[in-house]
């Protein structure tokens, strides 16, 4: 009985933090959902000269509400900073198929800060390794919270859910091709695109974006 009782509990902390637990406050730019970021030319990426702004100097964005609609803007807009030492370039757009559907995901980066914008939502992270610089989003069509932990190791992007010793979810160059590897997808293997093909199909992909 008291074994029974401490997985109750325990289930319920875990469903309380995954749905319940308040989210951070939104301090996304107005900017980014001034205009729709489908309409850009995603294959003319931004020189990280030094000469802009610094990945720091950007407040971090969230995904509005369970999950936009319409492509959000570049987060990192102006970030000239160049990329940290041991960070692989994964910029731009890419598209693939995950689970049968068309998946289309967008990567920003400048010094040691990521976006990966897909399927809804907007991921904005520091790949330091640390849950307090990690992506603290959610997932739709749930709303689900989450928070990640996400570092360089060895050229992979290595995402760490909720801080656990072990990776769960990668992101690599393999040649030409973004390869994304998530246990409830598969391998999704990911060729450079210039433009959303189709912002309101891409958005509603029911693939989750980590």
């Amino acid at each position: 009985m008291r074994v029974t009782a401490l997985a109750v509990v325990a289930v319920g902390l875990a469903l309380s933090m995954l749905f319940l637990y308040p989210r951070p406050r939104d301090t996304t730019s107005p900017a980014v959902f001034a205009s729709d970021g489908a309409a850009l030319d995603y294959c003319t990426l931004p020189v990280l000269d030094g000469t802009g702004l610094e990945a720091a100097d950007i407040p971090k964005a969230y995904t509005p509400g369970c999950g936009w609609e319409t492509w959000p803007m570049p987060i990192l807009d102006g970030c000239t900073e160049p990329l940290a030492e041991g960070i692989v370039d994964l910029r731009g757009l890419w598209r693939g198929q995950a689970r049968g559907r068309d998946h289309v995901e967008r990567i920003e980066q400048c010094g040691n800060r990521t976006v990966v914008t897909a399927a809804g939502i907007i991921h904005d992270f520091v790949t330091d390794g640390t849950l307090r610089n990690g992506s603290r989003d959610i997932e739709p069509p749930r709303c689900m919270n989450t928070w990640v932990a996400i570092e360089w190791q060895d050229e992979v992007l290595s995402f760490r859910p909720f801080g656990l010793p072990f990776v769960l979810v990668t992101r690599e160059l393999q040649g030409d091709q973004l390869v994304w590897n998530y246990p409830r997808v598969g391998e999704v293997r990911m060729d450079r695109i210039c433009r959303v093909p189709d912002a309101r199909s891409s958005s509603q992909t029911p693939s989750p974006a980590f």
